[in-house]
C-alpha cells in the first residue's frame, strides 16, 4: 500500500506495476485520513478533527459526521488489503489513532530521502537522493482537502521542505560544476515563489555561472520591483551579495565559463556582445523586450443584448471601482477608469444569459483594459471533459507574447510566469462556464489592475471564500426586458402586432434568454407565423422542450448538462420532485416525496439550489421553475425534434455568444 500527500491525498494497493487507487469518498473524509496521515502512529482528538473539518461553527452532529467517515475510511483500507501491511485505524476514547509503518507514506519517505542528503560532502550521491525525495511530489501538497487554516498551514510547512530540497539539490549540482542542471532545477521554483529571495539568490549565481549574465541580472531587478511593489521593502542581504558578486566577478561576461570561473571563482572579463545575443533568454527578460502584445479573445458581443442594466452597473462598481466610466478625463487608468481591479462570479441556472453578459460588458469597457482581454470556456458544464487549467494557461501565456518553447512544463510555474506578466497590466480575464473553483484558482491574473469576471452555474463558494469573489446572481428576465430581448431579435415591428402572445412567450420560455433566443429563431425560420401560433405550441407541455431547441442547443441540452453533474441520488431527487404536482416543497415534502430520509434529503436540496437547478425563495422553501420540472418529468431527451412538432426546418439562432449560455 502506498498513501500519499504530496499532491491529491490518495490510498494505492495492488501489485506495483497497477496499482489501484482506493475510493475515499469526499473531501471530508479525505481530510480524516490526511490528519492521520500528517500524526501517524499518534493519536488525533475528535476536537481536532472537528476544528480542521470546519472552519466556522461545526454542527451539532460533527461527531457523527466524523464517526461515519471513519467508518467508511476502515472499510476502504480492508478492502485494499491494510492488515496485511500493518495498517490499522483504531478508536481511542474519544480520539483515532492510525497505526502504520512509516515507509508506506510519501511524507516520511521524502524526509528520510532529503535527510541522507549531503549537498556540500557528497553532492553526486545527493543529486541522486534529492530527485528520488522531490520525484515524490505529484502536485501541490494535501489537495482535495477542506479548506481550513490546519490544513493550508500544513500544505505551507511541506511546501517549505519541498523548497529547501529544490535548494539543496541546487547546491549538490553547483559542487558538481552543474550549473545549467541548477539553474533547470531552480527556475520552477523560482517562478512560483518570486518573492523567495535566497531562492532568488540562488537562480541568479547559477545563472551567472552557466554563463548568462544578463538573464541574472534581470532576475534581480524583477525580484526587486516585485519586493518594492508588494511588500515595500529593499532587497534582503542574501539578494544583495548575489547581484554585487556577479557585478564584482565579472561585469562584462555573458558567455560560457571554465577554468575556475566554471566552479564560482571570479576570472577574466569575457567579450558580451555575440555571447548575450546567443544566450538563452528568461521568459521574463524575453517579454520585457519586446513590445507586449494585447490579446482579444473575447468572442464578439452577443446579437440583440437587452436589459440587465442593474447587474452591469453592479460588475462595473466590483471590477472598476465605480458605476459609470469618469468623464472628461478623471484621474486613473486610461479614459478616465479608476485604477481597481476585482473578481466578480455570474452564477445562476442554465440558460439565463451569465456568458453574454460577461463578453457584453468586457466589450462596452474595453478601453478600460488596454493590454488586453482574454477569455476562456472552462467547459464545467458541457456534457464532455472539463478544460484542464494547464491547457488554458498555455493559450493565455502564448496570447502574452511567450514563446512557446519558453513556457514551464509545469501547471506551477505556467500559473506564476502567468501571474508575473499580468502583475503590471490592464487585463480583462474572463473565465467562462467553471466547474469548480479548483479549476478557476491557477487562473487568476492577481494582478492589483487586472478584472476577472467567472460565469458558472454553481454557486463555487470556495472562490468567494478564498479569493474573495464577490458574487452576481442572475435571474431570469421580467416581462418587460423578455418582451424587450424578443424585439431586440425579431424586429420591434413583429412583437408589437401582437404584445400579449409576446408576454405569453417571455412567461412559456421562463423569462430565460436561451429560451426565448430558441423561440426566435423558430420564428424567424417561420415569416409567416405570428408570435400568437407558437405561444399556442409552447402551451404543449410535452412538446415545449422539444420547440425551445435550435440544432445543438437549447434549454434540454443545457439543463442535460447540469443534471450530468449530479450524483445519483441528487438526479433521483429531482426526478421525484418534478413528478410531484407541487411547484414549491420544503425538506419534508420532499423527503415524502422521495422516501428518502429527510436529513439526507436536506443536503440533496441544498446541493440541487447550489446548481441552480432548484431557488430557495425562503428558508427551507425550495422553488422548481416550469422548464426544469417538465425536464424532470422526462428523461431530458426531446420527443420531437422541432422540426416535427411545428412542421418545419428549426431555424439557427442568431450569432455570437448566446446571451442565454
Amino acid at each position: 500500500m502506498d498513501f500519499s500527500l504530496l499532491g491529491p491525498v490518495t490510498v494505492t494497493a495492488g501489485p506495483q506495476a497497477a496499482p489501484v487507487e482506493l475510493p475515499l469518498g469526499p473531501a471530508k473524509r479525505r481530510s480524516v485520513l490526511a490528519m492521520l496521515l500528517l500524526r501517524p502512529n499518534a493519536t488525533v482528538s475528535v476536537e481536532q478533527l472537528i476544528s480542521s473539518l470546519w472552519e466556522d461553527e461545526p454542527p451539532a452532529h460533527a461527531r457523527t459526521v466524523i464517526q461515519g467517515h471513519v467508518s467508511r475510511l476502515r472499510a476502504a483500507l480492508a478492502e485494499g488489503g491494510a492488515e496485511d501491511h500493518g495498517v490499522e485505524l483504531t478508536t481511542h476514547s474519544s480520539a483515532y489513532l492510525l497505526r502504520i509503518p512509516e515507509s508506506l507514506i510519501d511524507t516520511q519517505r521524502f524526509d528520510q530521502l532529503t535527510a541522507q542528503a549531503s549537498p556540500e560532502s557528497a553532492p553526486g550521491e545527493a543529486v541522486q537522493l534529492l530527485r528520488q525525495a522531490l520525484g515524490l511530489w505529484r502536485g501541490p501538497a494535501l489537495t482535495g482537502t477542506v479548506a481550513s487554516p490546519p490544513f493550508a498551514a500544513a500544505a505551507h510547512a511541506l511546501e517549505e521542505r519541498r523548497l529547501s530540497a529544490v535548494e539543496a539539490l541546487a547546491r549538490a549540482h553547483e559542487g558538481l560544476g552543474e550549473h545549467e542542471q541548477a539553474v533547470r532545477a531552480l527556475h520552477p521554483a523560482a517562478v512560483a515563489n518570486p518573492l523567495r529571495e535566497g531562492l532568488i539568490a540562488a537562480l541568479m549565481l547559477a545563472l551567472y555561472r552557466s554563463g548568462r549574465q544578463s538573464d541574472a541580472i534581470a532576475w534581480f531587478h524583477r525580484t526587486r520591483q516585485l519586493l518594492d511593489d508588494d511588500l515595500g521593502v529593499d532587497p534582503g542581504q542574501r539578494l544583495s551579495a548575489a547581484y554585487q558578486e556577479i557585478l564584482r566577478a565579472a561585469p562584462a561576461a555573458d558567455g560560457p565559463r571554465g577554468g575556475a570561473e566554471a566552479a564560482g571563482q571570479p576570472g577574466a572579463a569575457g567579450q558580451q556582445g555575440a555571447q548575450a545575443a546567443a544566450a538563452p533568454q528568461h521568459p521574463l527578460s524575453a517579454a520585457a523586450a519586446a513590445p507586449a502584445p494585447v490579446p482579444e479573445l473575447l468572442p464578439r458581443p452577443p446579437a440583440g443584448f437587452h436589459g440587465r442594466g442593474a447587474e452591469l452597473a453592479e460588475l462595473t462598481r466590483l471590477t472598476l471601482g465605480t458605476v459609470e466610466p469618469a468623464r472628461g478625463g478623471a484621474a486613473g487608468g486610461p479614459g478616465g477608469y479608476p485604477q481597481a481591479g476585482g473578481i466578480a462570479l455570474l452564477t445562476g441556472p442554465a440558460g439565463v444569459g451569465k456568458t453574454g453578459l460577461a463578453v457584453h460588458w468586457g466589450h462596452v469597457h474595453a478601453a478600460a483594459f488596454p493590454d488586453g482581454r482574454l477569455f476562456a470556456d472552462l467547459r464545467g458544464f458541457s456534457g464532455g471533459e472539463a478544460v484542464l487549467p494547464a491547457e488554458v494557461l498555455r493559450e493565455f501565456l502564448l496570447a502574452l507574447g511567450t514563446p512557446a518553447e519558453q513556457i514551464p512544463t509545469s501547471p506551477e510555474a505556467a500559473a506564476a510566469l502567468y501571474r508575473s506578466l499580468a502583475a503590471r497590466r490592464r487585463l480583462l480575464v474572463v473565465l467562462d462556464n467553471a466547474g469548480s473553483s479548483a479549476q478557476v484558482r491557477p487562473l487568476l491574473p492577481g494582478g492589483p489592475h487586472c478584472a476577472t469576471l467567472v460565469t458558472s452555474r454553481s454557486r463555487l463558494d470556495g472562490l468567494i471564500a478564498t479569493d474573495a469573489a464577490r458574487p452576481v446572481r442572475l435571474h431570469a428576465l421580467g416581462p418587460e426586458d423578455g418582451v424587450g430581448l424578443l424585439g431586440a431579435l425579431l424586429g420591434p415591428a413583429r412583437v408589437a402586432e401582437d404584445p400579449e402572445a409576446a408576454r405569453e412567450l417571455v412567461a412559456l420560455c421562463d423569462g430565460l434568454p436561451l429560451a426565448l433566443r430558441a423561440a426566435s429563431a423558430q420564428l424567424m425560420a417561420r415569416p409567416r407565423w405570428r408570435l400568437a401560433r407558437l405561444a399556442t405550441a409552447l402551451r404543449d407541455e410535452r412538446r415545449r422542450l422539444a420547440l425551445l431547441s435550435a440544432e445543438d442547443t437549447g434549454v434540454a441540452a443545457a439543463l442535460r448538462n447540469s443534471v450530468a453533474r449530479l450524483s445519483a441520488d441528487d438526479a433521483q431527487l429531482l426526478r421525484a420532485l418534478g413528478a410531484g404536482f407541487a411547484r414549491e416543497v420544503n425538506t419534508a415534502e420532499a423527503a415524502a416525496l422521495s422516501g428518502a430520509d429527510p436529513e439526507l434529503i436536506q443536503d440533496s436540496l441544498e446541493r440541487l439550489a447550489e446548481m441552480h437547478l432548484l431557488d430557495e425563495e425562503a428558508t427551507n422553501r425550495y422553488v422548481m421553475s416550469d422548464l426544469v420540472k417538465l425536464f424532470a418529468q422526462g428523461d431530458g431527451s426531446d420527443r420531437d425534434s422541432p422540426g416535427e412538432a411545428s412542421g418545419g426546418g428549426a431555424g439557427e439562432a442568431p450569432g455570437g455568444p448566446s446571451q442565454g449560455a
